[in-house]
Protein backbone atom coordinates (compact mmCIF):
# COMPACT_ATOMS: atom_id res chain seq x y z
CA UNK A 1 0.00 0.00 0.00
CA UNK A 2 1.08 3.56 -0.51
CA UNK A 3 -0.61 7.00 -0.19
CA UNK A 4 -1.45 9.34 -2.89
CA UNK A 5 -2.28 12.96 -3.16
CA UNK A 6 -5.75 13.63 -4.84
CA UNK A 7 -7.58 16.52 -6.47
CA UNK A 8 -7.68 19.00 -3.47
CA UNK A 9 -3.44 19.71 -4.29
CA UNK A 10 -4.10 21.00 -7.12
CA UNK A 11 -3.52 25.02 -6.62
CA UNK A 12 -2.54 24.40 -3.01
CA UNK A 13 0.44 22.72 -3.19
CA UNK A 14 1.36 23.69 0.42
CA UNK A 15 4.18 21.16 0.65
CA UNK A 16 3.95 20.58 4.25
CA UNK A 17 4.29 16.52 3.51
CA UNK A 18 7.39 17.09 1.67
CA UNK A 19 9.41 18.47 5.05
CA UNK A 20 8.07 15.24 6.99
CA UNK A 21 9.01 12.56 4.15
CA UNK A 22 11.18 9.81 5.42
CA UNK A 23 12.20 8.85 1.68
CA UNK A 24 11.73 11.74 -0.27
CA UNK A 25 9.06 10.21 -2.70
CA UNK A 26 7.51 13.13 -3.44
CA UNK A 27 7.78 15.16 -7.22
CA UNK A 28 6.05 18.35 -7.91
CA UNK A 29 4.32 19.90 -10.73
CA UNK A 30 3.41 23.31 -11.27
CA UNK A 31 0.67 23.14 -9.58
CA UNK A 32 0.43 19.67 -7.60
CA UNK A 33 2.77 17.35 -5.79
CA UNK A 34 2.63 13.24 -6.46
CA UNK A 35 3.44 10.85 -4.75
CA UNK A 36 6.51 7.76 -6.13
CA UNK A 37 4.37 4.68 -5.34
CA UNK A 38 7.71 2.83 -6.09
CA UNK A 39 9.15 4.77 -3.47
CA UNK A 40 6.24 5.46 -0.61
CA UNK A 41 6.68 3.23 2.32
CA UNK A 42 3.52 3.50 3.71
CA UNK A 43 4.28 5.24 6.67
CA UNK A 44 1.75 7.55 6.56
CA UNK A 45 3.49 10.78 8.29
CA UNK A 46 2.36 12.85 5.23
CA UNK A 47 -1.81 12.51 5.40
CA UNK A 48 -1.61 14.79 8.48
CA UNK A 49 0.80 17.08 7.61
CA UNK A 50 -1.40 18.22 4.53
CA UNK A 51 -3.34 21.31 4.78
CA UNK A 52 -5.79 20.46 1.99
CA UNK A 53 -6.26 17.06 3.29
CA UNK A 54 -5.57 15.97 0.08
CA UNK A 55 -3.42 12.56 1.14
CA UNK A 56 -5.06 9.26 1.41
CA UNK A 57 -3.67 5.42 1.36
CA UNK A 58 -4.63 4.12 -1.88
CA UNK A 59 -7.18 2.07 -0.68
CA UNK A 60 -9.08 4.73 0.13
CA UNK A 61 -11.55 5.36 -2.49
CA UNK A 62 -10.94 9.02 -2.92
CA UNK A 63 -7.29 7.96 -3.97
CA UNK A 64 -8.51 5.50 -7.10
CA UNK A 65 -8.92 8.16 -9.56
CA UNK A 66 -5.46 9.64 -8.23
CA UNK A 67 -3.11 6.63 -8.27
CA UNK A 68 -2.33 6.33 -11.79
CA UNK A 69 -1.56 10.29 -12.16
CA UNK A 70 0.21 9.75 -9.09
CA UNK A 71 2.42 6.98 -10.87
CA UNK A 72 2.97 8.70 -13.92
CA UNK A 73 3.63 11.86 -13.08
CA UNK A 74 6.66 10.50 -10.34
CA UNK A 75 8.40 9.70 -12.97
CA UNK A 76 8.33 12.94 -15.13
CA UNK A 77 8.53 15.45 -12.43
CA UNK A 78 11.45 16.54 -10.34
CA UNK A 79 11.98 15.47 -6.83
CA UNK A 80 11.09 17.48 -4.29
CA UNK A 81 12.78 17.42 -0.57
CA UNK A 82 12.11 21.07 1.03
CA UNK A 83 9.08 22.50 1.69
CA UNK A 84 8.79 25.33 -0.83
CA UNK A 85 6.77 28.27 -0.88
CA UNK A 86 2.72 27.46 -1.98
CA UNK A 87 1.00 29.66 -4.34
CA UNK A 88 -0.12 32.88 -3.11
CA UNK A 89 -3.66 32.25 -3.70
CA UNK A 90 -3.81 28.71 -2.24
CA UNK A 91 -5.66 29.12 0.52
CA UNK A 92 -8.53 30.64 -1.63
CA UNK A 93 -8.35 26.98 -3.56
CA UNK A 94 -7.92 25.07 -0.74
CA UNK A 95 -11.77 22.82 -0.43
CA UNK A 96 -12.71 23.61 -3.95
CA UNK A 97 -14.20 20.83 -5.90
CA UNK A 98 -13.74 19.98 -9.74
CA UNK A 99 -9.95 21.10 -10.10
CA UNK A 100 -8.74 17.88 -12.34
CA UNK A 101 -8.88 20.23 -15.44
CA UNK A 102 -6.78 22.82 -13.95
CA UNK A 103 -3.87 19.66 -13.68
CA UNK A 104 -0.85 21.13 -14.88
CA UNK A 105 1.47 18.83 -16.77
CA UNK A 106 4.45 20.74 -16.29
CA UNK A 107 7.23 20.19 -13.55
CA UNK A 108 7.68 22.52 -10.69
CA UNK A 109 10.14 25.29 -11.51
CA UNK A 110 12.33 27.56 -8.94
Amino acid sequence: MTYVVTENCIRCKYMDCVEVCPVDCFYAGENMLVISPEECIDCGVCEPECPAEAIFPDSDDRSTAWAEANATYAKQWPNMTRKGTPPADADEWNGKTNKADMLSKNPHSD
